[in-house]
């Protein structure tokens, strides 16, 4: 793995180090992060939901510590993003072979800037599709959507970014074969496309088109959008269809995020999501039968002193089977807990 990565450091400074030292604007380095942890009480009396992170029941658990890393020195910069803990290794990358949960690299890459307009980044990104990120400064919500949980959440690659005005702009990308790891399968290696159309009608509007598609990884369609409607009040919207590799295999859903600020230090928003797995769907989290759909709706609050959030969470999903327990163990159809968490971001 080291020499991997020292492979892919050592190439991108070869290819853009040489220009890159004769500029002499240089960014002091930049170091940002977070620490968060929660408490979670399912009302079934047992951990319910099949969402990403947030999982321990009736428990004061850990999220993750997180510190990233941001340097530019004329043309080129570079990121570098470590976390530790469940939210960071285990629950949101895959175990790499032979290093089990140990392996907790959200980003490493470089990026060089050609022109104002066009650059180039490579190496291990957090993925450009969806809505939800995984660290929980990024999100109102604490808890994730099934959106979010089953789709990509990094890919390894190189992608051209080009602004064609202020309002349009242009990626196009080649990633490894398959979502949230670092190694590519040598038999299909960088065969997976990735391209997004970003959109600014009017201020406070962005839009994303995105897609990602790959023998190995299926296709993923997807459309982030979030309109900061009023100074108080914003909409978000998040869309995607994912097929997988076999016959009708994979998911549709919709999500949608009013959010509302009642002060400067407290804030109010909701999560509605639909999600359906396809005919023939295999290993989907959180809904373990093909062909049958999940509505789940998460009130949300913000409640913040400096760097410090407090997020207490009702949450209520209700499936179009009995995919969910109740506290004597019966089949039920719907399931609903709370959380409370504290994340300070830095």
């Amino acid at each position: 793995m080291k020499k991997q990565l020292i492979t892919l450091a050592a190439l991108i400074a070869v290819t853009f180090g040489a220009k890159a030292q004769t500029d002499s604007t240089s960014t002091p380095l930049e170091i940002s992060g977070s620490v968060d942890a929660y408490y979670k009480y399912d009302f079934a009396k047992t951990a319910n939901i099949g969402t990403s992170f947030a999982s321990d029941q009736n428990s004061v658990s850990l999220g993750m510590i997180d510190i990233a890393l941001k340097k530019t020195t004329g043309k080129a910069s570079f990121v570098g993003e470590v976390s530790f803990g469940p939210r960071g290794q285990g629950q949101s990358i895959l175990p790499q072979e032979g290093i089990g949960e140990s392996f907790h690299i959200q980003n490493l890459y470089a990026t060089y800037a050609f022109t104002d307009k066009f650059s180039m980044t490579a190496g291990f990104m957090g993925t450009f599709v969806g809505y939800e990120v995984i660290s929980p400064v990024g999100n109102f919500n604490y808890s994730t959507s099934y959106l979010f949980t089953n789709g990509p959440f990094q890919n390894a690659g190189i992608k051209a970014n080009y602004a064609i005005s202020d309002k349009v702009g242009v990626m196009v990308g080649l990633f490894n074969d398959t979502w949230n790891t670092y190694i590519a399968n040598p038999s299909f290696g960088v065969n997976t496309l990735g391209a997004q159309i970003s959109l600014a009608p009017v201020e406070g509007w962005n839009a994303y088109l995105n897609v990602l598609s790959g023998s190995e990884s299926g296709t993923i369609l997807d459309l982030t959008t979030a309109y900061q409607i009023s100074e108080k009040f914003k909409l978000g919207l998040n869309a995607a269809d994912w097929s997988g590799v076999g016959d009708d295999e994979g998911y549709t859903g919709v999500a949608l995020y009013p959010s509302v600020s009642i002060t400067e230090s407290f804030g109010l928003g909701l999560r509605g999501e639909y999600f359906k797995s396809k005919k023939n769907a295999t290993a989907l989290f959180g809904l373990p039968v093909a062909d049958e759909s999940v509505t789940a709706l998460t009130l949300t609050a913000n409640l913040k002193s400096g760097g410090l959030t407090f997020i207490p969470e009702f949450r209520l999903d209700n499936g179009s089977t009995t995919q969910f327990l109740k506290s004597n163990g019966a089949a039920t159809k719907s399931a609903s807990q709370f959380s409370l968490a504290v994340v300070y971001a830095f």
